[in-house]
């Protein structure tokens, strides 16, 4: 397999694309192959491969357990190994995100279908988050580090869909550490005020989408794009008016490993409370449950 396919790499930071393969005819050899270029490109594209559903699925589960998305409904297909999404003039994920990040264990890893694309606009961004870690100072690495965050399902309606995660990770293949903090699905730093928090989250989160980490992809129709949510974020550009529908099967399972453990308690308001305290309610609520899943536990 080496020897026939072609990987053209896309920019510095992330990204390759790969001919000389059919995605519908992969078998458990070239699904290894593949994911050694995923580790090394963190995000692939196959153009041309105009995959039906059954393959799409059957592609996916040589990297794991599938399931479809928790809170958006299928336009189309009732597949439930399938996420479909179909937009026009709007609809898009049009922040920086790492998918589902609001589960304890969120993606592995995605698999996208183009089914349809506009001629013009739609296109995709990919941010490599090792990157947007090694790149911060060294003091910032270190606070990082220490830090956890909670992230929720507010953009689906669901804010009560919440859990922590540590802001740098570790990947358990590369053991490499990312950034893991986004402006989609990320509320709030677990061990700092509200306003230290918003400083702080607001940079990390701006800081992740800086162009030097970046790669830029325009669809086709039939284009397959593979990629890593451990260590990247993604964005689509909310500027097409013709109706873009993708397909995507999401690889489950994964629960982040912190770089280390927190160094600091949760944040908690402990005295004169006022008016300004509506902003630690999630967090506050989050905690309790946890310590009265605790407290049952012990029962």
């Amino acid at each position: 397999m080496s020897q026939t396919l072609e990987v053209v790499r896309l920019s510095s930071a992330l990204g390759a694309e790969v001919r000389g393969i059919s995605l519908g005819e992969v078998g458990p050899i070239e699904a290894d192959a593949i994911q050694s270029l995923l580790t090394e490109h963190l995000v692939l594209f196959f153009p041309e491969q105009h995959i039906g559903i059954e393959e799409h699925v059957a592609f996916g589960r040589h990297f794991g357990t599938l399931e479809g998305h928790p809170n958006l409904r299928n336009p189309f297909s009732d597949q439930p190994e399938i996420f479909e999404l179909a937009a026009s003039r709007g609809g898009v994920a049009d922040e920086w995100h790492s998918d589902i990040t609001f589960q304890p264990e969120p993606s592995i890893l995605a698999i996208l279908n183009m089914v349809k694309c506009p001629e013009v606009g739609g296109d995709t961004l990919w941010s490599n988050m090792y990157r947007a870690y090694d790149e911060l100072s060294a003091p910032l690495q270190e606070l990082c580090e220490g830090l956890t965050a909670l992230h929720d399902a507010a953009p689906h309606g669901k804010p009560e869909e919440m859990t922590t995660h540590p802001v740098v990770r570790v990947h358990p293949i590369t053991r490499r550490k990312s950034l893991f903090v986004n402006e989609h699905f990320t509320r709030r730093i677990v061990e700092l005020s509200r306003e230290e928090s918003d400083v702080l989250l607001g940079y990390l989160t701006r800081w992740a989408s800086n162009p030097r980490f970046t790669v830029r992809y325009r669809w086709s129709k039939g284009t397959v794009a593979m990629w890593d949510n451990r260590c990247t974020q993604h964005f689509v550009l909310n500027d097409f008016d013709e109706e873009r529908i993708i397909q995507r099967v999401t690889v489950m399972g994964d629960r982040p490993e912190a770089a280390s453990p927190p160094r600091w308690p949760p944040y908690l308001r402990t005295r004169n409370p006022g008016a300004t305290s509506r902003h630690d309610q999630q967090l506050n609520k989050l905690l309790g449950s946890r310590a009265k899943s605790l407290e049952s536990n012990k029962k």
